[in-house]
């Protein structure tokens, strides 16, 4: 099962969205930067010294005794009391906007493309769901130490076969995101899943519409200019 490199003209037959310029740069550390912090549960968290369970009876009193003056046990500069300025429980979310996902999306693909890093192949099935058998059919595709594969949907017997392999994951072309095409070192997309993909990278439909009114302003001038030399 032999796998045939992407190239940016097969790409753009294919209806991808392909960007060779610089855009879309900032777009991709947005949204994985993003994405990674989402994954943080933030949950760490220390005491204050009115957190702490003491007494809030003097250690000591006050003079006399040559030793420092204390009021509670729970000052922070002793052992067991408060911490200052510690970790409270936070959440680190981010919020990214549609178009900047979708950029970053397309941008991710469109790199990975332009440095020969995809492959597409006719199909990927594993039948018997043995783990060998999984890694024999990627090994037999491309060679790399992580590669994700892209498909339309895959049988059952496929992700039971690659959920024990380690750096190697399968995705349906509507669940793939940005930061899984920038971690591995190759993207293997199946056949059936390039259209859905072109969706994902192509402009929206209200993108397109927006320029006919602006034509259509742009000749009105003309005609009226037409008209009076007429």
């Amino acid at each position: 099962m032999a796998g045939t490199v992407l190239t940016v003209t097969a790409a753009k037959k294919a209806n991808f969205d392909v960007i060779e310029d610089r855009r879309g740069i900032q777009a991709v550390h947005e949204v994985v930067t993003a994405m990674r912090a989402n994954r943080r549960c933030g949950s760490a968290n220390t005491k204050t010294r009115g957190e702490v369970k003491a007494t809030n009876k003097k250690p000591w009193r006050q003079k006399g005794t040559g030793r420092a003056r204390a009021g509670r046990s729970s000052s922070p500069i002793w052992r067991g009391g408060g911490v200052v300025f510690g970790p409270r429980a936070r959440s680190y979310a981010k919020q990214t906007n549609k178009s900047t996902k979708r950029l970053a999306f397309r941008k991710a693909l469109s790199e990975r493309i332009l440095a020969g890093d995809v492959v597409v192949v006719p199909s990927f099935e594993v039948k018997d769901g043995k783990t060998k058998s999984f890694v024999t059919a990627v090994k037999n595709v491309v060679e790399a130490r992580k590669t994700l594969i892209i498909g339309l949907d895959f049988s059952e017997s496929t992700f039971l076969s690659g959920r024990n392999v380690e750096k190697t994951l399968l995705m349906s072309a509507a669940e793939v995101n940005t930061e899984n095409l920038l971690y591995f070192d190759k993207v293997v997309i199946v056949k059936d899943a390039l259209e859905i993909l072109a969706t994902r990278t192509g402009a929206k439909s209200g993108e397109k519409e927006v320029s006919a009114p602006a034509e259509e302003e742009a000749k009105a001038p003309e005609a009226e200019a037409e008209a009076e030399e007429a």
